[in-house]
């Protein structure tokens, strides 16, 4: 049972949340262990369904691709750009995508890279879910909890399932052209299937909302059942600690060399 302490931060969050977060269901519940954490996600899911898992290692950021995060639409528009930059120059430099001309392969190359995309990562596996949302230990966190075909009746009300990548190609193709501007009228976001062009992708069970014109940012609304349980910051420690006791760590969640060497030298106690 949650202490007094921890009932007081949940509900001051919870008001917090009201006011500023994004706009889906916050569980007000105490997660102060592994076993805390998959019990409230139990009661958030149900036995049934498929679900996918976003952390966030701060309570107030919302559910936007980060292409679309600036407000200035000139900005908008020129990071919307920058993948297509990113694929004639890296044609040339290194070996591409095995299809060169599917855009989707692309921008998750570039994404993967670092450039913001209107893509929206999220993960199969709750456990990488938690460790996002631990990453930061100085603010309360937070683990989204989504239905992903419930997401895409927006698009598709009489036979919802996520798409894709190769099956549902045209649906998705149209997204990538795309302006900076939002249209009420125009594409909702929707869940895809990843193509497996990468390691990290592989290692995280990844999986993408890719967000249209209708609305840059994800909430209930588009999301029916859309949630999320708080991770208050005083216990991100402890839950980091028991995530890494079960092989959830950065050397795991990021395939890389210099991540394995940063895991290595923190685990040394040398950061």
């Amino acid at each position: 049972m949650a202490s007094r302490q921890t009932l007081r931060r949940l509900l001051a969050l919870q008001r917090s949340f009201g006011r500023q977060g994004p706009r889906c269901k916050l569980w007000p519940v105490g997660i102060e262990s592994l076993s805390d954490y998959f019990d409230r996600l139990y009661s958030a899911t149900g036995p049934e369904g498929t679900y996918w898992f976003r952390g966030h290692a701060a309570w107030d950021w919302k559910l936007t691709p980060s292409a679309l995060r600036f407000d200035d639409h000139a900005k908008r528009k020129r990071a919307l750009d920058l993948w297509r930059e990113f694929r004639r120059v890296a044609e040339i430099r290194f070996p591409g995508p095995q299809d060169h001309a599917n855009a989707l392969r692309w921008m998750q190359l570039a994404q993967h890279y670092g450039l913001p995309t209107r893509l929206l990562d999220w993960t199969q596996n709750a456990a990488i879910g938690l460790y996002f949302a631990c990453f930061d230990l100085q603010d309360d966190g937070l683990v989204f909890i989504l239905n992903p075909v419930n997401l895409n009746r927006q698009a598709d009300p009489l036979n919802p399932s996520v798409l894709d990548p190769h099956k549902d190609a045209k649906k998705i193709e149209p997204y990538f052209a795309l302006g900076a501007r939002r249209n009420p009228g125009g594409p909702p976001t929707v869940a895809i299937n990843p193509l497996w062009n990468s390691e990290r992708i592989v290692v995280q069970k990844g999986a993408f909302t890719l967000h249209g014109s209708r609305s840059f940012s994800l909430d209930e609304k588009q999301a029916p059942g859309l949630t999320c349980l708080p991770v208050l910051a005083e216990f991100k420690e402890r839950l980091r600690a028991e995530l890494e006791r079960v092989g959830v760590d950065e050397m795991a969640i990021f395939p890389e060399p210099e991540h394995v060497a940063s895991h290595l030298r923190r685990k040394a106690g040398l950061v």
